[in-house]
């Protein structure tokens, strides 16, 4: 009984994901027997691969950032609905290299790498899913280069507040407005600009009435 329970809760978990639209239940059924889930609380490091294991993760809840070991530097955010560690489905070391930190309290299920490489190989839209996701992540790398070598700092940083707020933010009377839960450091490294910059911008762009933020949230008018 307690096993079928936690089968159900998994197929739950799974059930938002767009990824997996395309299965029928009895496949959904069978991947909830291979996953793990795990709640983790805010600030906790996850380590995405180590040389021992490579997994896969789906995020149910929360927000998590990427962050490539070696720099220290945010390479991305996920948020929920979303999978990470995908990275070591095409690039065994690069894997190795990633680890994600939770921004809030987030549930997570994972599979290992070499189940998951299994099911893409059995169906076909779950591998075309991941590469698209794959794809998408290279696409915003591409743009985030094209940005350095055409656009001023200022332009860079606002573009990045515009696209985060469209990706997590929400309407609330007449505004978009987003958790704030990236640093000044976090958005300097995804624009390629210093702390320094980020905070004289920001501040510009509040005292011009474009933006708004707090501790907690980060919003703009609806245009």
């Amino acid at each position: 009984m307690f096993n079928a329970l936690k089968t159900l809760t998994k197929y739950w978990f799974l059930e938002g994901f767009d990824l997996f639209k395309k299965l029928g239940m009895s496949t959904m059924m069978s991947l909830c027997d291979l996953l793990e889930m795990e709640n983790i609380d805010k600030g906790q490091i996850i380590q995405i691969n180590d040389r021992d294991q490579r997994c896969i993760f789906f995020l149910k809840q929360g927000t998590v950032k990427i962050v490539d070991t070696k720099s220290d530097t945010l390479k991305y955010v996920v948020q929920k609905g979303n999978i990470f560690g995908e990275l070591s489905l095409y690039d065994k070391q690069a894997g190795i290299e990633e680890q994600a930190i939770a921004l809030e309290h987030c549930i997570v299920c994972y599979i290992e790498a070499d189940m998951m490489e299994e099911l893409m190989q059995k169906h076909k839209s779950l591998k075309n899913g991941v590469l698209k996701i794959y794809g998408i992540r290279i696409k915003r790398l591409e743009r985030r280069l094209q940005d350095l070598i055409y656009k001023q700092s200022d332009k860079r940083i606002f573009e990045f507040v515009v696209s985060y707020l469209d990706e997590f933010g929400e309407k609330q009377d007449g505004r978009i407005v987003a958790k704030n839960l990236l640093s000044h450091k976090d958005i300097a490294h995804l624009t390629n600009t210093s702390r320094q910059t980020v905070n004289n911008i920001l501040s510009k762009l509040r005292k011009d009435k474009r933006i708004d933020y707090d501790s907690k949230t980060i919003s703009m008018p609806i245009s």
